[in-house]
């Protein structure tokens, strides 16, 4: 079969690679229908480390996705071969501490799809899950909405661990997928006070039409007074999305005594700094997001019931052959960018 393989910084290599085959009876094989490019999958792409993560190469990317099951193993009741699915990319082990409480994202013994050395990914023809991972589609909802329920699931497990009320100002920094997916997940639990940043004048574009209250360019405002000024008392949370380190340090200027400050990006560096200081006085929340746990099936249905519409995030499609240019589009926010899929077939 062929596969989009990352074959080292900055290069991906259509190769021809075995077509994997089922030995456990519980999996899947499933053939791929349509792959996004995240952006923990840009960050492979253009470094050989992220963090303290060593990114191990050659390696198939790629776990946000939609495919059609292709066979079955024998203890499979639930799906069968043509059905279209969308994919949970974590396989827990269903056993360890974590997974008992109900901490599956965190589980000690997890295998990430696409995750370079735990589990090969979705930017191929083919590749295999147990079926526990996969929820079949909704006959109304389309491969292409399909594809960014992963992305929305997180904004929502995010939220989830928010006791926000309607009633409450939020700052989201970074209007990438995941922080445009958090302002439409917002906006449907009621919160209409959402302000939002960005470096790229596309995004900043794209967060005001998808509904915020006021959106800014990091490169041109000072948006700490910017937003300050229209809400002085500060915000009762904030969701940074960017993975930049200044971004930290803006979050917790913005948030009033007693806010919340949630980490969704990922930064290239191994540690980061806050001003303990305000921290301490202010008695901000910091609370870490991995993932999600258990909310694709919550995006799914949200997506299907047309509660909320992520259609606008889908801007640009490639064939796998293409996807050296998907990849370098993505990670240089090319051309109004979002999100950059690779469509199969």
């Amino acid at each position: 079969m062929k596969a989009a393989v990352l074959a080292g910084i900055r290069k991906i290599e259509i190769r021809d690679v075995p077509l994997p085959r089922l030995t456990d009876d519980a999996d899947v094989l499933l053939r791929t229908s349509r792959a996004g490019i995240c952006g923990s999958d840009i960050h492979y792409f253009n470094s050989d480390r992220v963090g303290d993560q060593i990114v191990r190469t050659p390696a198939i990317l790629g776990h946000e996705c939609t495919a059609v099951v292709e066979s079955i193993g024998k203890q499979v009741k639930r799906l069968r071969p043509g059905d279209r699915v969308v994919v949970d990319p974590a396989v827990s082990c269903g056993t360890c501490d974590q997974c008992r409480t109900g901490r599956f994202h965190t589980c000690r013994h997890l295998r990430f799809l696409g995750y370079p050395g735990q589990k090969e990914g979705s930017l191929a023809e083919f590749f295999i899950i147990p079926e526990k991972n996969c929820f079949l589609l909704p006959g109304r909802m389309t491969m292409t909405e399909a594809t960014l329920a992963e992305p929305l699931s997180i904004a929502l497990y995010a939220l989830q661990l928010w006791d926000g009320r309607p009633d409450h100002s939020i700052g989201i920094l970074g209007s990438g997928p995941i922080g445009l997916c958090l302002l439409l997940g917002a906006k449907s639990c009621g919160i209409r006070e959402i302000f939002m940043t960005d470096r790229i004048e596309d995004r900043v574009g794209a967060a005001v039409k998808a509904g915020t209250l006021w959106a800014g360019n990091t490169e041109k405002k000072d948006i700490v007074t910017e937003i300050l000024g229209r809400r002085p008392e500060g915000l009762n949370a904030v969701f940074e999305c960017c993975g930049d380190p200044a971004a930290v340090d803006q979050a917790v200027e913005l948030m009033k005594p007693g806010g919340s400050l949630f980490i969704l990006g990922i930064p290239h560096v191994a540690r980061l700094s806050f001003d303990i200081g305000q921290l301490r006085r202010k008695e901000i929340s910091i609370h870490n997001i991995r993932r999600q746990n258990r909310c694709l099936e919550k995006a799914i249905d949200m997506i299907a019931d047309r509660r909320i519409d992520v259609n606008f995030l889908a801007t640009h499609t490639f064939k796998l052959e293409e996807a050296q240019a998907a990849f370098e589009t993505a990670a240089a926010y090319k051309d109004g960018v979002l999100k950059a899929s690779i469509v199969f077939g």
